[in-house]
């Protein structure tokens, strides 16, 4: 069977799925990928939006019968491979194919974990001990511990790393809970697949934890397919950077003290020193400053910064020595010793001198502090992994080409080798939407700039009755707007942060006139078709902020080797978000509306036409007239 049998003209999808329309773009890339598979090859795929990626290359992976890895960047698009797509292609064969959702472990509830929680007291507030209660009930009848079942406790609750486990503090093979943990449970499914469903992050977390030498976490496999690729650049570097957390610490203190309490109540010197520990890495918090912030690791360190160094070290090095002590008493306090072994070895790895090729970088939280050790470049590291594994590589997302080139994406994995696909939306956008760039507004730099902003929006929203989007490239302009905008509207207006991302967008959809103020996360992955959202705004062109310090190292880097780090880096990176977030708009064939890109730059500066050659084809307009009748011709068409 090949993949034109089933996404054809005469295929099995159009008999099986009522309302299934074939495209030629999409079974072009079924059979790439077919060919790529074939013969081991990489396979950079950009499948513009509407082409119907998912069955793209779902089909050819079925037909392979090769072990496959589907990995995707984020949870939503996972669940839905397996709960919705994957299900509608099984059912079109006949040969048996065992699919596999695998999340990583903290997704996963810990026996043991739970247990020491629900009688060391930490708890006290009457909220977390209700929900304490509801997990130790749910834990009683769950088969899989996935804590996404469990919908009686918020995703974001302080009491789910009380209750899932950690690299670090998982007794492996020495837990009493061995035969009934939930995520051994779930990697021996996985290790049975033929198809495996994961996420970005747990592919990588494997390749770390391999080459640490703890063993394979995902199954050997034929195929990898990177579906939403465009996200894999970054979240890689994440996970070839060294991070140090205060929160580790934080950890480390609490676990050592529950486990004392049970193990070595005789011991008060343990509470002593690991409540020690933790003052310790409240005063170090507080010598970076009460500001938030994203910041080179200075080359000279103030005497604060110093004091508070030495003082986390000397009670770090105390609560190891103690803990070493008491590590006969039971296997909990004998993990506790080990990992405070493991992070005193870290902090001063991360307090110490950078080392070549490196980002030396640190950030604070309200609480909480990191520090990270970030390499310049990770395409090598990413190549010395892909060359020893014998697959088929596809790397596909909408967002992948920038001026119709791969080139960033490509150097940024080292993919020099790879084959390249590029497929255009079957989306009519000349029809389906408008581009608007307003006149007037001040740069973007100005103080009044949001404020001139709204001005100009206020009347888009007016016409498009609402059902819009408004994207920020900060949380300070949203909030900004947020304030200018409450009293001006008469649409509900809701705004990121208020409600879990999920139930935001739920109700973006149910209200149908809504406007939603976001920023971050909301620029990529969000579906909503349909006229509840016939409007995307967004506030600037999305370049990276020049004081990140990985940025900072990376631009000196590219001038330090003559190049131009504006036109080769900060540029590209900045198209590649504008195309996501523009990507938000049309999502269906029927869907219209209006995209308003306010950034003055987007048509004054030298750089703007590779944003707009970058944008799908539509119409174009610097009038608001325009905006009005494009709608009004819309409403006559609906009617």
């Amino acid at each position: 069977m090949q993949s034109i049998d089933i996404l054809g003209e005469a295929g099995l999808l159009r008999k099986a799925i009522p309302g299934f329309t074939p495209r030629k773009a999409q079974q072009e890339m079924a059979r790439a990928i077919e060919r790529a598979i074939d013969v081991e090859a990489e396979l950079i795929i950009e499948a513009g939006t509407g082409i119907g990626k998912t069955f793209g290359y779902l089909v050819p992976a079925f037909i392979s019968q090769k072990k496959t890895i589907i990995s995707t960047g984020t949870k939503n698009l996972q669940d839905q491979l397996f709960l919705k797509d994957i299900p509608v292609i099984k059912k079109l064969f006949s040969h048996p194919v065992k699919v596999v959702l695998l999340k990583g472990r903290a997704n996963y509830l810990c026996h043991y974990r739970l247990e020491r929680s629900a009688t060391d007291g930490r708890f006290t507030s009457r909220q977390e001990i209700a929900q304490l209660q509801r997990i130790n009930i749910w834990s009683k009848q769950t088969q899989s511990g996935d804590i996404a079942e469990i919908n009686s406790v918020p995703e974001d609750s302080g009491i789910w790393p009380a209750v899932t486990s950690t690299v670090d503090n998982c007794l492996n093979q020495d837990c009493p809970f061995l035969k009934e943990c939930f995520v051994m449970k779930a990697r021996k499914e996985a290790m049975a697949a033929d198809i495996l469903v994961v996420n970005h992050y747990l592919f990588f977390a494997d390749m770390v934890l391999q080459e640490e030498g703890f063993g394979e976490l995902l199954p050997g496999a034929e195929v990898v397919i990177f579906d939403e690729a465009h996200h894999l650049p970054d979240i890689a570097t994440h996970f070839f950077s060294r991070v140090f957390s205060s929160r580790q610490l934080i950890i480390l203190a609490k676990d050592a003290e529950a486990e004392g309490i049970q193990s070595a109540e005789d011991m008060q010197d343990l509470q002593d020193i690991a409540t020690q520990l933790q003052i310790a890495v409240q005063e170090m918090r507080a010598s970076f400053g009460k500001e938030l912030r994203r910041a080179p690791w200075p080359a000279a360190l103030n005497t604060s910064l110093q004091d508070g160094i030495q003082s986390v070290k000397i009670a770090l090095q105390a609560l190891e020595e103690i803990l070493k002590a008491a590590s006969c008493r039971s296997k909990g306090l004998d993990n506790c010793w080990r990992r405070a072994a493991q992070l005193l070895a870290q902090f001063n790895e991360h307090t110490s001198q950078t080392p070549d090729k490196t980002v030396h970088w640190y950030e604070t939280h309200l609480q909480n502090f990191t520090i990270q050790l970030t390499p310049m470049d990770i395409a090598e590291d990413f190549q010395k992994y892909m060359q020893a594994q014998q697959r088929a590589w596809i790397f596909t997302s909408a967002t992948l080409s920038v001026n119709n080139h791969f080139q960033l994406f490509r150097e940024a994995l080292g993919l020099t080798h790879a084959l390249q696909l590029q497929l255009q939306s079957p989306f009519d956008y000349q029809k389906q939407a408008i581009l608007y760039a307003p006149r007037g507004l001040p740069e973007p730099n100005s103080r009044q700039y949001t404020a001139a902003m709204m001005d100009a929006v206020v009347p888009v929203l007016e016409a498009t009755k609402g059902r819009a989007f408004i994207l920020f490239t900060s949380f300070r302009a949203l909030e900004e707007a947020y304030e200018l905008l409450k009293n001006r509207l008469s649409f509900p207006l809701l705004i990121q942060g208020s409600l879990p991302k999920r139930e935001l967008i739920e109700q973006f959809k149910s209200q149908g006139n809504a406007v939603l103020l976001a920023t971050n996360s909301f620029w990529y992955g969000v579906d909503v078709r349909g006229d509840a959202l016939s409007c995307v705004i967004i506030d600037k062109l999305p370049f990276a902020h020049v004081k990140d310090p990985v940025l900072q190292a990376r631009i000196q880097s590219l001038r330090n080797q003559g190049q131009d780090p504006f036109q080769q880096y900060q540029l590209p990176n900045a198209v590649l978000m504008l195309k996501q977030g523009a990507g938000r708009l049309i999502r269906d064939h029927n869907d219209r509306g209006v995209l308003m890109i306010c950034d003055p730059r987007l048509v004054g500066a030298r750089y703007g036409h590779i944003f707009l050659r970058s944008l799908p084809n539509m119409q174009r307009t610097r009038e608001l007239t325009k905006i009005i009748e494009f709608l009004n011709n819309h409403e006559t068409v609906s009617n």
